[in-house]
């Protein structure tokens, strides 16, 4: 059985949220494949008219299943550091199963921040970025190049480059990236009350 791939799109009384990235992303994941098969996400994706909506878009080579989940907004505030250099997530996988697994070390922290060789990667839902006085960072290598993380990297509203743990401490601020909450900051100055 093939492996399923996933879109999370944002949609707010109806309209599509930066629906150009999932296309392309969509796309790309497709052409590893090695298939001919697309499917167009504007003409396929027909939201809820009233509501915040989770579109979600779980497909493969051979089929494409799309509902659509009333959305309310996490809010996550602290992060529990998580060590492992064996998880991969490179392409927005259906199964979840590894990041899961990694989840239920979070403790009482409300999420994890997983570390992959010795650098800060990413949260089980989101990409991150650390601001240090100048401008937002996020890290060079991500568990997953996320569609706002190719936004604002595009528009260079945050720059790349590689955060071991131990730089977390020159940052004053700390925010999350994901289709849904956009760029969320979760902190502002106190970073140390946030990584638990």
């Amino acid at each position: 059985m093939s492996k399923k791939y996933l879109e999370t799109i944002k949609s707010l009384d109806g309209k599509l949220y930066h629906l150009t990235y999932h296309q392309q992303r969509l796309e790309e994941v497709l052409k590893s494949l090695d298939g001919v098969k697309t499917y167009n996400l504007e003409e396929l994706l027909n939201p809820p008219k009233k509501g915040l909506y989770r579109c979600r878009v779980v497909y493969s080579e051979s089929s494409i299943d799309i509902e659509y989940i009333f959305y309310k907004k996490q809010f996550p505030r602290t992060l529990k550091l998580v060590y492992n250099d064996e998880i991969e997530y490179s392409k927005k996988y259906e199964d979840r199963t590894s990041l899961n697994e990694l989840l239920t070390l979070k403790a009482s922290c409300d999420d994890i921040l997983i570390v992959k060789g010795g650098l800060i990667s990413d949260t089980s839902i989101a990409n991150i970025a650390f601001f240090n006085g100048r401008e937002w960072v996020t890290p060079k290598r991500p568990l997953l190049k996320g569609t706002t993380r190719a936004r604002y990297l595009q528009t260079e509203k945050i720059i790349v480059q590689d955060i071991f743990v131990d730089d977390i401490n020159k940052f004053t601020k700390v925010a999350l990236m994901n289709a849904m909450i956009d760029f969320d900051i979760i902190a502002e100055e106190n970073i140390e009350d946030v990584i638990c």
